[in-house]
């Protein structure tokens, strides 16, 4: 009976896990849907008005020659060539974009603004990926046991029960608040000065670059009308491994703490049951134990 019990609320708590997954997915296509939709149907409205503008203003023109002028600007921006500006734009190639590039790859970012367009290339980025996301997480993972030895350290220095648990939790304030600083707040400022992005543009870049989503809308160092110092971009990625770190240590503690509190509303203890239990032990006589694993 007890084992039952247990599987039972083993299935409770993954058919709960499994639909609010499935509800959060379902909340945020609807929002998304609604938040996004009617500025996609303005912007594609408002692209081919431009495009009938262009056509009357440059008559010599035709509507299949500009399509194929739009296919090739969009070929070019698919290989990584900015349509903006001339053949005189920086490389994406040189030492320092191709360091950033390599971030990309190992950390998963994967933006999509940039990828190799030739086969060796392609072959290499393949096997390139193959041994460096491993090494990426060795390197996070001990980067995150790093940050917990110096936790654990802390709780064993101080002696009494209730002042540990006091410099722990002032410890972890100290970690959250200075990597929130370090890699979520003041980050937005540079990258606004830097690229000219708002402060709101620069935090969703920087969050959405160190949990790795990326989708590529916004990216350092490709605006063809700024100089750059050489090192910029090598400097982000130096920035972002370390962040990332830092995430992940953020996330797997909100993880634990969300899987705890449902497993918590999950399996309450039933009092009545264990109740039930005592009394009928204590009614029928001693039967030889037999001992089930759990």
């Amino acid at each position: 009976m007890p084992l039952l019990t247990i599987q039972n609320r083993q299935i409770t708590w993954t058919s709960l896990l499994v639909l609010g997954y499935l509800f959060y997915l379902l909340l945020g296509a609807m929002v998304f849907q609604l938040l996004e939709k009617q500025s996609e149907t303005h912007f594609r409205d408002q692209f081919q008005l431009e495009k009938l503008k262009f056509l009357q203003n440059y008559t010599c023109l035709d509507r299949q020659a500009l399509e194929q002028l739009v296919q090739v600007l969009m070929e070019a921006w698919v290989k990584g060539v900015n349509p903006e500006g001339n053949s005189s734009n920086p490389s994406n190639w040189d030492f320092s974009n191709s360091f950033f590039f390599a971030g990309t790859v190992i950390t998963t970012i994967g933006y999509g603004n940039l990828s190799p367009s030739t086969v060796a290339g392609q072959m290499f980025c393949v096997f390139y990926a193959l041994f460096g996301v491993p090494l990426n997480l060795a390197f996070l993972n001990q980067l995150g046991k790093g940050l917990s030895a110096h936790l654990i350290t802390l709780e064993r220095w101080v002696q009494k029960p209730g002042r540990a648990q006091v410099v722990l939790t002032l410890a972890v304030a100290v970690f959250l608040t200075t990597g929130t600083l370090l890699f979520l707040i003041f980050p937005p400022l540079v990258f606004s000065y830097v690229e000219g992005w708002s402060y709101g543009e620069g935090f969703y870049f920087t969050f959405i670059t160190l949990s790795t989503i990326g989708f590529g809308d916004y990216v350092v160092g490709t605006n063809p009308n700024k100089h750059y110092i050489p090192v910029y971009r090598s400097l982000t990625a130096i920035w972002i491994v370390f962040g990332l770190a830092w995430l992940a240590q953020v996330f797997n503690v909100a993880a634990d703490l969300m899987e705890k509190f449902l497993q918590l509303r999950c399996y309450k203890p039933d009092f009545s049951l264990a109740e039930g239990a005592t009394t009928k032990l204590e009614d029928e006589p001693e039967q030889p134990r037999v001992h089930i694993p759990s």
